[in-house]
């Protein structure tokens, strides 16, 4: 992906980029040359995720999921269930003809028959592919017979579109509805509970390679169709890293020997969808394969309801999206004399957060208000987890720790660091390359770029030992071409995997998120980072959410320009009365561009500022700066057309121009 290093201005150093610090953190250095990876020949995600914990002494109370609904009482599910449940549902899914290899839609919220499902599939060697909820028939048709999936198990909520899918979707041979039996009946070949109960709770499980497949997902289509990314097996185990550093240790003792092991107490919730790799990888399966209890809730966000939730369930470790933190600021943001965290009793000990820039606002909120300071995370679908920070020095306390079972060599290698404590995290940065994982920052000809100049985030298959990393994705389902323009070197056969995401490396070895190598521009000459112009946006108290894109410009290229949305308390202020709103709007278009001028440069405010009432957003939580982008290139366009267009004749009789 071409990559521009130098620009006719030089690019004036981010003030949110701190000076060094010293270099690389010494605890970091240790902990990133000390670690190896353990990749057994044969893994199976559902044996690790629930099989070995049905199988410990106390598995029937051994909480895996806790469903939680305002207002009413939770409903707890054990590993014995979980494990009892999928081996029904496999020999279902066996009676109808599914085999090893064979695709698997799941298209279900957060909730226990989601879980049974991935474990009943992944445990017979099946390709568990999830699927949104709130895909449409077009996207649903699209993803299912691209991937020629042989039958679906899918919430009632799901079943209209899917049935609409389906006329087009020959392979699709079965769809299981989960929901009311009568009006899944009238949609679905067979209900989930009633086809479980006809079969048994016995079930050999399929001896699967590490290097198997096991998972589909198929990426958000910013560009063309969307791609399907599958995952193998061994891709659990190149995120534990990671997870765990970015969960503050999720409860584990750093400094115990890990030939003896060690517990956790951690009860995790995150409200992205289990549906994407966020949800999915980040959430459900780490959480499961340590053998603690997640909290399913599949109803709508509010900063209310999260916060409640965290505090009723007693939550010690989330992954919360910037968007979701930034509502909770804007919502609940606390007092020097009662903070967020006394208010709703958290017991936060991690936070992590993706798929945008947290910022310094957000990030001193979690850190004065929640009692934690958040994690970065960085990642995508097809190599996930690969970049973050860890603050375990400045997190919480962590719960009380204990013996623990054996969890297996993946267990012991994935916490066995030593007494590392963490690195410090500096607000705004996306951190440094997890342990395992070897990171840089490259040029169009695949080199590092220097300290201080933008490249493209790029993953080496092998780690620092030389070892393969078995994050990677075995390649785009059916997509040979996509595949190899993944990779650096001819014919895609390079060491580098480009991620498309532009960052900067400071003199301590941090990352430094520029935005998509598309989400990048320039205006006047100057390379512009939308993340940076927008985080400054949000710490204005009347604005909720921005995004900033470029406008195109004649004379300068492109200008910067900013959508906003207003926070609901400065709306009301002036509901009703545009008068008011338009003297509002007026006023806090000056404000907020003389707030950009002050605290970045002169260049990067915006020059135009457009109220929205809300930002186009992808179904995993982030900014589609695309969507907006495309607006802008298109009333350009309008407007080259106006302006080119003859002046019309003037009217014989009144002698004004005619009218268009």
């Amino acid at each position: 992906m071409p990559v521009s290093q130098n620009s006719d201005k030089d690019m004036p150093p981010s003030r949110s980029n701190p000076p060094s610090t010293g270099g690389v953190p010494q605890a970091y250095t240790r902990v990133h040359s000390g670690f190896t990876w353990a990749v057994p020949e044969h893994f199976n995600i559902a044996q690790v995720c629930c099989a070995r914990w049905a199988a410990m002494p106390g598995a029937t109370e051994s909480i895996a999921i806790q469903s939680y609904s305002t207002g009413a009482i939770a409903t707890f599910y054990s590993y014995a269930l979980l494990q009892e449940r999928a081996n029904r549902l496999s020999n279902v899914l066996t009676a109808q003809g599914v085999q090893r290899g064979d695709r698997v839609a799941i298209v279900m919220p957060q909730c226990f028959e989601t879980a049974v499902a991935y474990m009943a599939v992944l445990q017979m060697g099946a390709v568990a592919m999830p699927l949104s909820l709130l895909f449409g028939p077009d996207a649903l048709e699209y993803r299912l017979q691209d991937s020629e999936t042989v039958l679906a198990i899918a919430d009632l909520a799901s079943l209209a579109d899917l049935q609409l899918a389906r006329k087009h979707c020959p392979q699709l041979g079965t769809v299981i509805g989960v929901g009311e039996p009568q009006a899944v009946l009238a949609q679905a070949d067979c209900e989930f509970a009633d086809a479980l109960a006809q079969f048994s709770t016995q079930f050999t499980p399929v001896q699967t390679l590490a290097n198997d497949p096991a998972i589909l997902i198929y990426t958000s289509g910013t560009t063309g169709n969307p791609k399907g990314a599958l995952l193998a097996h061994r891709a659990l185990i190149g995120n534990l890293p990671g997870f765990v550093a970015s969960q503050n240790w999720f409860g584990f003792d750093p400094a115990a020997d890990p030939t003896m092991g060690s517990t956790t107490q951690a009860v995790f919730w995150s409200p992205a969808d289990w549906a994407w790799t966020g949800g999915l990888m980040d959430a459900l399966l780490p959480t499961l394969y340590f053998g603690r209890p997640i909290v399913a809730y599949s109803g709508r966000f509010s900063p209310q309801t999260a916060l409640e939730l965290m505090g009723a369930c007693g939550v010690t470790h989330t992954f919360l999206f910037p968007t979701a933190l930034k509502a909770m600021m804007k919502a609940f943001p606390g007092t020097p004399q009662r903070s967020v965290r006394q208010q709703f009793k958290l017991q936060l000990h991690g936070i992590m957060s993706a798929g945008e820039a947290v910022g310094d606002a957000v990030f001193a909120y979690c850190e004065q208000q929640m009692g934690v300071q958040p994690n970065e995370m960085f990642g995508q679908t097809e190599i996930n987890y690969i970049v973050g920070n860890c603050n375990m020095a400045a997190a919480q306390g962590r719960p009380k720790q204990g013996p623990a079972p054996s969890g297996g060599s993946e267990v012991r290698e994935a916490t066995s660091v030593g007494a590392f404590t963490g690195w410090p995290s500096k607000p705004g940065s996306m951190g440094m390359a997890y342990p395992g994982h070897r990171v840089q920052v490259i040029d169009d000809a695949g080199n590092e770029c220097p300290v201080g100049v933008p490249g493209d985030v790029a993953l080496n298959r092998l780690d620092v030992h030389g070892q393969p990393d078995p994050i990677f994705f075995l390649g785009y389902w059916k997509n040979e071409a996509a595949t190899k323009a993944k990779f650096t070197g001819e014919n895609g056969e390079g060491e580098w995997c480009r991620t498309g995401d532009m960052a900067v490396r400071d003199a301590d070895g941090y990352l430094w998120y520029q935005g998509r190598s598309d989400d990048v521009f320039k205006a006047a000459g100057y390379r512009i980072g939308p993340g940076e112009i927008e985080n400054c946006l949000v710490k204005h108290p009347a604005v909720a959410n921005a995004a900033v894109v470029p406008k195109p410009d004649p004379e300068r290229g492109a200008v910067v320009k900013a959508y906003v949305v207003i926070a609901p308390d400065f709306v009301a202020t002036y509901v009703d009365d545009s008068g008011a709103r338009d003297q509002f709007h007026l006023k806090l278009i000056a404000e907020l561009q003389a707030h950009v001028k002050g605290l970045l440069a002169p260049y990067e405010y915006p020059k135009e500022i457009e109220f929205v009432d809300a930002l186009p957003m992808t179904t995993t939580g982030k900014v589609q700066r695309r969507v907006l982008r495309l607006q802008e290139e298109e009333r350009a366009q309008d407007r080259a057309t106006s302006s080119a267009a003859p002046a019309s004749r003037p009217d014989a009789k009144t002698g004004l121009p005619a009218q268009t």
